[in-house]
């Protein structure tokens, strides 16, 4: 299909010499239009991740208190003594004014830690929910904790 030579020069004549029509004014610009070149988005900034922070100055005081618990069988005159009062002075350069903030934290993350061992009461939810659970007649009762199969009621 071809189209005479004369009439796309008409058609190219009514539009404006060959220049796509300008938008009105007050419109806004077609972002599609190709002179247009593609806007990049702000790089952002990356956050410091507080929560890894804090969890290890919760482990520092953790050690702070235990070598002041071990210090006084030491003794502070000895020269482990003398190593660990430097080691109790270099924590609290570090943990300083925070240390009642980490203590708050400890004692939830002691807690944590002590109800994800299961010899110390802190079983799963599903073994929790077994020990509550009412006795069923005829029912052997459920395996012991070490893996062991119970005796069979025959």
């Amino acid at each position: 299909m071809s189209v005479p030579p004369d009439q796309i020069m008409s058609l190219i004549g009514k539009s404006g010499g060959g220049q796509p029509d300008a938008p009105p004014p007050g419109a806004e610009p077609n972002m599609s239009d190709a002179s247009t070149p593609p806007m990049a988005s702000p790089m952002s900034t990356p956050e410091p991740k507080m929560g890894n922070r804090e969890g290890a100055l919760v482990n520092l005081s953790m050690a702070m208190d235990l070598i002041e618990q071990s210090l006084p069988s030491l003794g502070s005159e000895s020269q482990e003594g003398q190593k660990a009062l430097a080691a109790i002075r270099a924590l609290t350069g570090i943990i300083g004014q925070k240390k009642g903030k980490t203590q708050e934290l400890q004692s939830t993350e002691i807690m944590q830690m002590l109800q994800n061992l299961p010899q110390a009461g802190g079983a799963t939810p599903e073994g929790k929910a077994m020990a509550q659970a009412p006795v069923v007649p005829n029912m052997p009762p459920p395996a012991p904790a070490g893996g062991a199969p119970s005796p069979s009621p025959m």
